[in-house]
């Protein structure tokens, strides 16, 4: 595993950052974002990666790790699951299918063994960690980010609110109910997914709950996602964390159990299918770390947290740079469900009053 850093060194980690002027008083964080690819279809290989790569993070003084979209699960690049208009084919139903069993149960009605190890690496390591999943909820998939803090629990779930293009072909929709910022010992922090970043409303939500490290798990590498995430950083007076896979073509299985939909004759199996690009952006829009095109890496920086005050000194976007009497936003943020049992919640309500 490779680490970007802007200067070689002979002694100790070499941590990719730049000299912010740090104030003494204000809190430093150490933050890593993981550039790596999944182990697709093999989830409990996946998680041994995953634990490898947190080690060496923690190793080199990492209290936040990031991790990309999809890590646990796969993002399923190239796919499209054998679906057209108007017809789905019977490779692509068990493509589905392989991709349904190496989902993740996420805490809820139920959850799986695979929460509960990611808990006990993050306590075991001691790190706040932020993990881009597959999350498996009956038959529906939904591509969500968990949070876990430093002592091993689990805070909660981001669901990507909008799927982009082909994804929405087996990736369901997350609601308002799983925007959470959590509030933690080294910062609010919260996550939205690849092309969400791009929704306006979406990150005015997370500001308004005063995010100040924002996660950004990817899978777009382009060379434009750079821009995007300085200007979110600008716009929000937050740092930027955004970790993207890297990725070969043989690091999906070979064809045909497994097809990349009109380029497959072009690859090779050292072939880039997606080239990384991961990134730390400061509040003030300097990139601290990245990107990074090379290969897999941990990318670092540290955080003076002091430089989002500095930043919002500029522009509050949510306080004194608002206008609410002109300019506003309403967020649903209930949960929404398909099926409502009233019988239900009267017992839940005749239960709640007895008790009274």
């Amino acid at each position: 595993m490779s680490l970007v850093a802007t200067a070689p060194s002979s002694d100790g980690p070499i941590i990719a950052e730049v000299d912010m002027g740090a104030d003494s008083s204000a809190p430093v964080v150490r933050a890593t974002v993981v550039q790596a690819s999944t182990v697709f279809y093999d989830t409990p290989a996946t998680l041994d990666k995953a634990e490898r790569l947190l080690a060496e993070a923690a190793g080199y003084g990492a209290q936040l790790v990031v991790f990309p979209e999809a890590f646990i699960g796969g993002y399923p690049r190239g796919s499209n699951f054998g679906a057209a208009i108007g017809n789905r084919t019977p490779k692509g139903r068990e493509e589905f299918r392989k991709y349904h069993a190496a989902a993740i149960d996420v805490p809820g009605v139920d959850s799986g063994p695979e929460v509960d190890r990611l808990a006990a690496m993050a306590g075991k390591y001691k790190v706040l960690l932020v993990m881009g999943v597959i999350e498996r909820d009956g038959y529906t998939l939904y591509c969500s980010v968990l949070f876990f803090d430093a002592q091993g629990h689990y805070l909660g779930k981001h669901r990507k609110m909008m799927p982009t293009s082909v994804e929405r072909i087996v990736w369901g929709f997350g609601d308002g109910s799983t925007i959470p910022v959590f509030d933690t010992p080294v910062g609010k922090i919260g996550a939205a997914i690849c092309w969400e970043n791009r929704m306006p409303l979406l990150r005015t939500a997370m500001y308004g709950k005063g995010i100040e490290i924002y996660c950004a798990p990817t899978a777009d590498s382009r060379p434009t996602w750079p821009a995007s995430m300085t200007h979110i950083a600008l716009e929000g007076g937050c740092f930027v964390l955004s970790a993207d896979q890297f990725c070969r073509r043989k690091d999906y299985p070979p064809a045909p159990e497994y097809v990349f939909a009109g380029t497959e004759e072009e690859l090779d199996p050292d072939s880039v299918v997606c080239a990384g690009g991961s990134l730390i952006i400061s509040p003030m829009g300097t990139v601290l770390a990245g990107p990074n095109y090379e290969g897999e890496a941990l990318i670092s920086a540290d955080l003076d947290l002091g430089e989002i005050a500095r930043a919002k000194f500029d522009f509050d976007v949510v306080g004194h740079y608002a206008r609410p009497e002109v300019l506003s936003l309403t967020v649903r943020d209930h949960p929404t469900t398909a099926v409502t049992y009233t019988a239900s919640s009267a017992a839940a309500k005749t239960e709640s009053s007895q008790k009274k």
